[in-house]
């Protein structure tokens, strides 16, 4: 399998498959909650709430929780991770079957799913390097778990939108806790060669150490940067679907859920193109992020203004594939750059600068759009998000 060479790896194709069940039973479960939070107090207010509670723990854990990914067992502190977040699954469908939900209760249980995420996250993005036999497939492994996410993010909006409408949220947070089973037994089926034992620093140190890593190589800096802009400026553009979907469309959750799919189609076109390209594109990977990230800009603007629902799956599309080739491509670029003993400290960074700022702009997009209106808001984005990318790449020109 020469065009996926990743898939030579035994412990990687568990992985692979376990993630493929699990990760679309979470975005039915993103769509469900999403929706649940708009139907209940028809704020657009709550949904940056909901989005920015989910996520401000990966601001603040994140960082720190990659100490622990470069000391702990991955596999086992997954198998953890992923366990903690099947009964958050399951505590949030009996809420819900019961009718005892609340938005308070939504914005309580995203909060501990973003906990969860604050260590899980940087733990599975680290642990790809040690499923793969060879590392020359490392950024086969990596475009895949992108294919992979965005795959999911594809197909699971998709049936959330059409569950909803038929059987209701509580049904979505049932099938994503059964969807960790699969995952769970695929880490249980793992084996992974026992990391060398190190003299560890004190965990202040350490962490110090690992932030001083990636800010003192100019690639990894500059990366980080741009994305944490993009992750600002560009993706709270979905916490304010519901109000497309609903409002502006005059549309239902099958509509929403299409919406996201749209996106997600794009994600899953621009995860395939790199994953199918493998290392071949790593050292003009730079400038294509540039490019990427400003179309992504330039896309959001454009469905900030779009009339019809018809013209805004094409937008959607263009905006998904945009923000995959930005962000895969970054971490891609950074997963090339690091040393092995920092790995998990500087992918936590990373997933701070790409998760753990998103719920500033969720909360800062959710907040402006019940004040000056949603178009508006996005507006701004856009407009914001091409200076940023403009500044990046500049940069990339100079460094090469």
């Amino acid at each position: 399998m020469p065009a996926l060479p990743a898939f030579r790896s035994r412990n990687y194709r568990l992985f692979f498959a376990g993630q493929l069940i699990s990760l679309v039973g979470t975005w039915m479960q993103q769509v469900a909650m999403t929706w649940l939070a708009y139907r209940l107090t028809d704020s657009t207010a709550m949904l940056g709430l909901v989005g920015f509670a989910g996520q401000i723990p990966i601001l603040l854990f994140s960082t720190p929780a990659g100490v622990w990914n470069d000391r702990l067992d991955r596999r086992r502190l997954l198998l953890l991770t992923q366990f903690l977040s099947m009964v958050q699954a399951i505590v949030l469908y009996a809420l819900t079957v019961t009718g005892s939900v609340m938005p308070s209760l939504l914005v309580l249980l995203a909060f501990l799913l973003g906990c969860i995420n604050a260590v899980d996250l940087p733990a599975r993005q680290a642990f790809v390097a040690q499923l793969v036999r060879d590392k020359a497939d490392l950024p086969n492994a990596i475009g895949l778990n992108s294919f992979l996410m965005n795959g999911s993010r594809f197909v699971g909006p998709a049936l959330a939108g059409m569950i909803v409408a038929l059987a209701g949220e509580a049904t979505c947070f049932l099938l994503n806790a059964l969807s960790y089973l699969g995952v769970l037994a695929a880490l249980a089926a793992i084996r992974t060669a026992p990391r060398p034992r190190q003299r560890h620093q004190p965990a202040w140190t350490a962490l110090r150490a690992g932030l001083d890593h990636a800010f003192h190589q100019p690639r990894i800096r500059q990366t980080l940067l741009m994305i944490a802009c993009f992750s600002f400026l560009v993706t709270p553009y979905a916490v304010l679907m519901p109000v497309f979907a609903r409002d502006f469309f005059q549309g239902d959750a099958g509509t929403y859920g299409f919406l996201i799919s749209s996106a997600g189609g794009g994600s899953l076109c621009a995860a395939l193109f790199l994953a199918l390209r493998g290392g071949k594109h790593a050292a003009a990977l730079d400038r294509l992020v540039a490019r990427t990230a400003l179309a992504g800009a330039a896309a959001l603007l454009g469905f900030a203004l779009v009339p019809t629902v018809a013209l805004a799956y094409p937008l959607l599309a263009t905006l998904g594939f945009a923000v995959v080739l930005t962000v895969a491509g970054s971490n891609t670029l950074i997963q090339l750059e690091v040393t092995e003993d920092y790995r998990g400290r500087v992918m936590a960074i990373f997933s701070t600068a790409f998760l753990g700022v998103a719920p500033l702009g969720s909360l800062a997009a959710g907040v402006l759009g019940e004040a000056v209106g949603v178009r508006p808001t996005l507006i701004v984005c856009g407009l914001l998000a091409l200076l940023a990318g403009f500044f990046y790449r500049r940069q990339v020109l100079r460094m090469a």
